[in-house]
């Protein structure tokens, strides 16, 4: 019995599981008068050149990885450990070089601020952190961004929100996703892991065509 339940669990288990992200070349997706959106690659045990980030960014890894950073002002070498998925916060800094650190290459899409930000509340009633706190979860907000991770299970919908900002949209798994405005109209979003997309304020209800969880990350803009 129990060899059986726990055979049950680990197939639910890769049921509901996503497909990780295939590993992507390096390159600018997009940028704007808000934004510049790239995706680095991270070789194994390549130590980069001294170089400087003159602007706030988020940075979405998604593979796992670790990386050592060295600094040019004195201070100790850093590592830093990553999980596929992890979202974080990373201040403009001076000279430093990475190394990574694992033995395969990931990923990672960075999201450069070219504004200060705002500090913007969002006030909206059909703010989706509210609506349907279930699948929209706050990953961190500042002056200059908003970030939360959305993730509908297979088939699942998501209730009548408005995203009252624009905002990047990192892709952790496929979408493949309807999505309905107030007047009925209706359109499919499709979009492949490890892309990103730039998207204006809109108000609808979204509905996951896929029979696995869909996953992405949101960074809203405070301009």
């Amino acid at each position: 019995m129990y060899k059986l339940c726990f055979a049950l669990i680990f197939l639910l288990a890769r049921e509901v599981a996503a497909p990780a992200v295939s590993v992507l070349p390096p390159m600018t997706i997009f940028e704007n008068d808000q934004v510049r959106v790239i995706r680095t690659l991270e070789k194994p045990h390549v130590k980069g050149k001294f170089h400087e980030h003159q602007m706030n960014r988020v940075m979405i890894y998604l593979q796992l990885g670790k990386q050592r950073f060295e600094y040019q002002d004195g201070r100790k070498p850093v590592i830093s450990e990553y999980e596929a998925g992890q979202v974080s916060w990373s201040a403009a800094e001076g000279m430093h070089s990475p190394e990574c650190l694992t033995d395969e290459p990931f990923n990672i899409v960075e999201v450069e601020l070219k504004r200060p930000g705002t500090g913007k509340k969002i006030a909206s009633s059909l703010d989706p952190l509210k609506i349907d706190p279930k699948d929209y979860k706050l990953e961190f907000e500042n002056d200059q961004v908003r970030v939360f991770r959305n993730r509908i299970g297979p088939n699942g919908t998501v209730p009548m929100h408005e995203h009252t900002l624009n905002r990047v949209n990192v892709f952790l798994t496929d979408q493949n996703v309807r999505s309905t405005e107030p007047n009925g109209k209706t359109a499919i979003a499709q979009h492949k892991a490890g892309e990103a997309i730039w998207s204006s304020p809109v108000t609808h209800m979204e509905q996951n065509l896929n029979d696995r969880p869909f996953e992405v990350i949101t960074v809203e803009i405070k301009e």
